[in-house]
């Protein structure tokens, strides 16, 4: 009953959105300015976002933090964070930093500014925060990627007792303890490490106990426990399943539904947390990556029950065993090939993004693999077909015997005396015989080379598959594209211009440090602090800065600066189009000395 809510909580818990949350819009917008301070700060997203202790941080224009209140959702709708701010906020510029969890579980962050009154110059760079720990990224990819090869391993190894039904099923015995004990070591990592991941923070605060009580009630947190409560359940399934081999024939249909359920609701608990619970036809989507979860399982887990089976089993049992799950891989593969397709579709979106984003590109690198893969299977199929040739002799040989018209005389054999050595029945032909000869030796040693090349390649295959699942979507890249600027600050230009008047004096030599802000097209502002040669803040009589745009013939276009008190500004220069400016930047330290710089600075539109 625990196990069936928190399932039902996390399938229609989903919302339809695309994968990785895009920021929508701001309020106050992304490098506007405002005449009088926001009580709070609303971002709304392209889809459902969770919250964090620390998912906004405000800087003002001295670059300290500004104490803000608790993230909540605007006006209660899931695809928003909003956050207040203080009554009384100076005039000048301030960076919003801010950090979610999107609906599939991966964190998103970025940054933005407005003004309030004026923009102010920032002459060094604010810190925002990590995007990510890289421990704790490292630790939190590993512990995945042992999750999806302990699953395929404890899904496969089962599949393949249940379905392949070997005689001895002692080789098994082990792997399967081994993949459930991996899984169930892997998921207490992931659920520890879950709140650090999401903020961006060292492995240390994975021991928060108010960190880890909030990842319990969240959504990768809940599947993670549905995770823990399934492996309960697998528990108790294998323990029963290998007290009941002596009554097999009795209890095999019931054993096939339990491990079943327990399989898809082992795989549910992946779909419903990561890509296919957000996004387009997210139904129809988690059904696919359930049935790709199982396939792989029963594929490249089973792929080493087989390796393992080859080693103990007799020659006899493996030429029934090994076509059983011939026929099962080649089932397998086709739903692979299916969901696959799907699944490509939708996380690119288009044709272009095969090559033109990191998700395309892994997908590429998956598709390379899967195409080893299978060539090495159909290698495998060749000796699987040479080792089930006498078990289909024999079997030949026998239905000829049987199978006798009615009133024929029988064969020769049948006329010897009972008990004498031509009265037992005949072998089927064996020139090549399955058992213990050379022949069926060399056979299973050229089976288990080409099966341990498919366990290889398809541990390459899982790796792949953990790095797809943490990489943007090609689709949810187009759209976040569409969307306003997230995960950087606004397209604010800093240049730093040196100057050499060729006086020997501090203010003879320096740098100028100008910002040009939101470097758009339209008006923009413009700030600039000049340096000496001491790396210290001077005053000098004049600073000019011309902008021209040689390739329109627009320009020179004076921004007119006026000396605030220990910085040069102005915030009404409008650059009317696009391209590649030339900015002069023209120092004048003394009556008779000055020097102008020329310097590049691109204006987007």
């Amino acid at each position: 009953m625990l196990l069936g809510t928190v399932l039902v909580l996390l399938l229609f818990g989903a919302a339809p959105a695309s994968a990785h949350a895009a920021l929508r819009s701001t309020d106050p917008d992304d490098g506007s300015v405002v005449k009088q301070a926001p009580r709070s700060v609303t971002l709304t997203f392209t889809e459902s976002v969770g919250l964090l202790d620390d998912s906004f941080r405000v800087f003002g224009p001295d670059q300290r933090r500004v104490h803000t209140g608790e993230a909540t959702h605007a006006d209660g709708r899931s695809d928003t964070a909003r956050v207040g701010l203080p009554g009384k906020l100076a005039q000048g510029t301030y960076t919003v930093a801010w950090r979610v969890v999107s609906a599939d579980s991966h964190p998103v962050s970025g940054a933005f500014a407005f003004s309030v009154g004026k923009r102010s110059a920032t002459t060094t760079q604010i810190d925002t925060g990590p995007d990510e720990d890289p421990l704790t990224g490292g630790l939190y990819d590993a512990a995945r990627y042992l999750a999806y090869l302990a699953a395929a391993l404890l899904v496969g190894a089962a599949a393949f007792a249940l379905l392949c039904r070997p005689a001895d099923r002692s080789p098994l015995r082990r792997p399967l303890v081994t993949a459930w004990w991996t899984l169930l070591g892997s998921t207490v990592v992931l659920l520890l490490l879950r709140a650090p991941y999401e903020a961006g923070a060292g492995p240390a605060a994975a021991f928060d106990a108010s960190a880890l009580g909030r990842t319990l009630t969240g959504r990768p947190g809940m599947a993670l426990l549905a995770r823990l409560a399934v492996l309960l359940l697998t528990a108790v399934f294998l323990v029963w399943l290998s007290r009941s081999r002596d009554r097999r024939d009795h209890r095999e249909p019931v054993a096939l539904m339990a491990g079943t359920a327990l399989a898809v609701g082992l795989a549910l608990t992946w779909a419903a947390a990561e890509h296919a619970s957000a996004g387009i036809q997210v139904p129809l989507a988690m059904t696919s990556s359930v049935l790709h979860l199982l396939a792989t399982g029963v594929w490249l887990g089973g792929l080493v029950a087989l390796l393992l089976t080859l080693r103990r089993s007799s020659g006899e049992d493996l030429t029934e065993v090994v076509p059983r799950f011939s026929r099962i891989a080649f089932a397998s593969v086709t739903v692979l090939v299916v969901t696959g397709v799907y699944q490509s579709w939708r996380g690119l979106g288009s044709v272009s993004a095969l090559t033109g984003t990191s998700y395309g590109r892994l997908l590429l690198a998956k598709l390379v693999a899967v195409t080893a893969l299978v060539l090495a299977a159909g290698y495998s199929r060749r000796w699987t077909a040479r080792l089930a040739a006498p078990a289909t002799a024999r079997t030949v040989a026998v239905r000829e015997r049987v199978a006798q018209p009615v009133g024929a005389p029988p064969p020769p054999e049948a006329t010897a005396e009972p008990g004498t050595p031509d009265a037992e029945e005949p072998e089927a032909p064996a020139p090549e015989s399955g058992g213990g000869d050379g022949n069926g030796d060399v056979r299973r040693r050229g089976l288990r080379r080409s099966v341990l090349v498919e366990v290889a390649v398809a541990a390459v295959v899982l790796l792949i598959t953990t790095l797809l699942t943490t990489t943007l979507p090609g689709r949810a890249q187009a759209e976040a594209a569409q969307q306003a600027p997230v995960g950087a600050l606004p397209p604010t230009t800093l240049v730093t211009v040196p100057y050499d008047t060729g006086t020997d004096t501090v203010t003879g030599r320096g740098t100028v440090q100008v910002t040009v802000d939101p470097a758009r097209v339209g008006e923009n502002g413009v700030q600039a602090v000049v340096y000496g040669s001491d790396k210290g803040l001077i005053v000098v009589p004049e600073l000019r800065v011309t902008f021209t745009l040689p390739a329109r013939k627009v320009g020179p276009i004076d921004a007119a600066l006026t000396d605030a008190g220990g910085y040069w500004s102005t915030n009404s220069v409008n650059l009317p189009l696009p391209g590649t400016w030339t900015m002069k930047t023209t120092v004048r330290v003394s009556d008779v000395d000055q020097v102008t710089v020329s310097k590049q600075v691109r204006i987007v539109s």
